[in-house]
C-alpha cells in the first residue's frame, strides 16, 4: 500500500499530535497520506472528495469513529485499519505503541482482509400516518434498534422473517444485529456472541413483557420485517428506528422497516493472528483473568 487516508477523532488524539506522527511516517517512507477529522458526534470535517487512489483508510478513535466510517466509506471499497483510542476497541485492530510496526507491514502488503456484512434498512411508512411512502435506505454495520420514543411507553412489534410471522411482543423494543454488532447492543439485551465471519443475522428483543420472547439467529439472505403496533387501544405508537447509532428515523403506528443483508460491506485490514476468541477473553472479561 502506498496511499492512505487518515481519519481521526479530534476529540481523542488531541492536537492531532498522533495523527500528525502517522502522516510523517508515511511521507518519510515516500508514501502519500491525507488527513481528515470526525467529532464524537460523527460530524466530518471531511472538506473534499476522496482521492480515487487511496488504498487504505488509517482510523483513530474508539469503535464508533470505525463504524461511522464505515458507513462514510461504504462505496468506496476502501479496507479500513483501526487504531484504538477508545475503551474496549472490539473492532480497532491496533494499539496506538504498534503503529509503526503496522504500517511498515502495509508498506510491504503482509495483511489480510476481512469482510463484515452490513445491513440495509427501508421504512415503508403507513400511508394514515401522513408521512412519505418511502424513506432512503438507512445502512449498519453494527445494528438496527427500533425502540420506544423518549420515555413513552412501551411498544407493540410485530417480528417476521420472509414474511412469516416469528412473534408480536410487548417491550421497548428489537435489535437486528449483525456478528460484528452481536458484541455491542444485542450482547447488553441478552442476545448471543456471533463469531465475525458467521453470514447471519441476529434479533434481540429489548427488556420485553414476557417470558417467552428470545434472540434469534437466522439467515443474512432472509427479509426481516418490523412492524410498529398499538400497545393500546387509545395510545398511537411513537417509535424510532436507529442505524447504528446515528440516522434516526421516526416510526408511528403500522409503519414497517424492512432490513435485510446490504449490498455493502465493512473491509477490514487484518494484522494480528490472535483468535476471536481470544479477543473476546480479554475485552469481555472483568475478572482480569
Amino acid at each position: 500500500m502506498d496511499r492512505f487516508l487518515i481519519i481521526t477523532n479530534k476529540e481523542k488524539d488531541i492536537d492531532c499530535q498522533i495523527t500528525k506522527k502517522i502522516a510523517a511516517y508515511i511521507e518519510k517512507a515516500g508514501k502519500k497520506a491525507i488527513i481528515t477529522c470526525v467529532s464524537s458526534t460523527m460530524e466530518s470535517c471531511m472538506t473534499k472528495d476522496i482521492p480515487e487512489d487511496i488504498e487504505c483508510a488509517i482510523v483513530l478513535g474508539g469503535d464508533g469513529t470505525i463504524i461511522q466510517t464505515a458507513n462514510d466509506l461504504m462505496t468506496y471499497n476502501i479496507p479500513i485499519l483501526g487504531v484504538n483510542l477508545g475503551t474496549l476497541g472490539f473492532l480497532a485492530e491496533i494499539e496506538t505503541q504498534n503503529i509503526e510496526q503496522a504500517l511498515e507491514r502495509l508498506f510491504r502488503d503482509d495483511y489480510r482482509i476481512e469482510n463484515r456484512l452490513m445491513l440495509e434498512g427501508i421504512t415503508v411508512y403507513n400511508p394514515m400516518n401522513q408521512k412519505p411512502c418511502c424513506n432512503s435506505p438507512g445502512y449498519a454495520l453494527n445494528d438496527i434498534v427500533i425502540t420506544r420514543k423518549g420515555f413513552s411507553r412501551i411498544i407493540s412489534l410485530g417480528i417476521y422473517v420472509n414474511d412469516e410471522l416469528v412473534d408480536n411482543f410487548l417491550g421497548d423494543g428489537v435489535v437486528v444485529s449483525t456478528p460484528t454488532g452481536s458484541t455491542a447492543y444485542n450482547l447488553s439485551a441478552g442476545g448471543p456472541i456471533v463469531i465475525t465471519k458467521a453470514d447471519v443475522m441476529v434479533i434481540t428483543p429489548i427488556c420485553p413483557h414476557s417470558l417467552s420472547p428470545r434472540s434469534i439467529v437466522v439467515s443474512a439472505e432472509d427479509m426481516i420485517k418490523v412492524i410498529v403496533g398499538k400497545s393500546k387501544k387509545t395510545q398511537e405508537a411513537e417509535a424510532i428506528a436507529c442505524f447504528d447509532g446515528n440516522k434516526v428515523v421516526e416510526l408511528g403506528t403500522d409503519d414497517t422497516i424492512l432490513i435485510k443483508k446490504a449490498f455493502y460491506n465493512t473491509k477490514l485490514v487484518k494484522l494480528n493472528r490472535t483468535g476471536i476468541y481470544e479477543i473476546l477473553r480479554s475485552k469481555l472479561n472483568n475478572n482480569g483473568d
